[in-house]
């Protein structure tokens, strides 16, 4: 496996080790072996049906893996019982690819509702929170309106506040640009750093666009769905300028060098 240089290590957030992913006897991924470190815009990328979005799942204790340990910093989620798994979970956000919002909701109620069930808070102290996490995301005064009043763009903002209602350590963001056009998709990676920086979350893509994962991730693992492993890792722009594999670069590139 192929690994670009990091620079100066910083503590370990997530550490995936030895993990295989099946179901029954088929194999989706198996040997994965990386970390991701406080702070790092973590990519999880590959082609289509490598088992990106299965892995996510794997990480926030959706799914067991076939064989293999997940660490949140020195703690085994894989091992942890029910009560230490759900302490281990709360510190963790996660934005699915639809966004996930309640249609029935309005914004605002969307994110109460986990605080209604994670807090001690009123419902004026809700309110005042939903607010302040819509605003972190560009929407200001957008409350009381429903998911199918606003655009596709901002119901993936609005499911990033619900996502970081519980001010977690860990945000994972699955395919977070599908069905946005070019401009809402810049404004959402911007978004995404922005947050970063001024949260101090560590954050977690699956995505195929390679646009955003040059743009924003500092680190990174490739799944190959015909070897069922991980064939490279680390920083995005390192393995575009430095890797041999020719999977890995025909991603990287959008298979432009071999159109020349």
């Amino acid at each position: 496996m192929e690994k670009a240089d990091n620079g100066n290590r910083i503590a370990a957030h997530i550490t995936v080790r030895d993990l295989t992913m099946a179901y029954g006897s088929f194999v989706v991924m198996r040997d994965l072996n990386f970390t991701i470190n406080r702070g790092d815009v973590f990519i999880v990328m590959g082609g289509s049906g490598c088992g990106k979005s299965t892995l996510l799942r794997h990480v926030i204790g959706l799914e067991e893996p076939a064989q293999g340990e997940i660490f949140y910093g020195e703690q085994n989620l894989t091992r942890a019982d029910p009560a230490r798994r759900h302490e281990i979970l709360r510190r963790v956000g996660v934005l699915f690819q639809s966004g996930a919002l309640w249609s029935s909701m309005t914004l605002a109620e969307n994110i109460g509702l986990l605080l209604e069930e994670y807090t001690d808070l009123g419902p004026a102290e809700i309110r005042e929170v939903a607010s302040l996490k819509l605003a972190l995301v560009g929407l200001k005064g957008f409350e009381d309106y429903y998911p199918s009043e606003i655009s596709g763009g901002m119901q993936k903002r609005a499911g990033l506040a619900r996502a970081m209602a519980l001010d977690p350590e860990v945000l994972f963001f699955d395919e977070p640009s599908a069905g946005l056009d070019p401009i809402s998709s810049h404004l959402l990676d911007e978004l995404i750093l922005e947050l970063r920086d001024s949260l101090g979350a560590t954050v977690v893509i699956v995505t195929h666009e390679v646009g955003s994962i040059l743009t924003i991730g500092n680190n990174s693992v490739f799944l190959d769905v015909d070897s069922n492993t991980m064939i490279a890792g680390g920083h995005p722009k390192e393995l575009l300028a430095h890797s041999t594999n020719p999977k890995v670069r025909r991603f990287l590139t959008r298979g432009k060098e071999e159109r020349r």
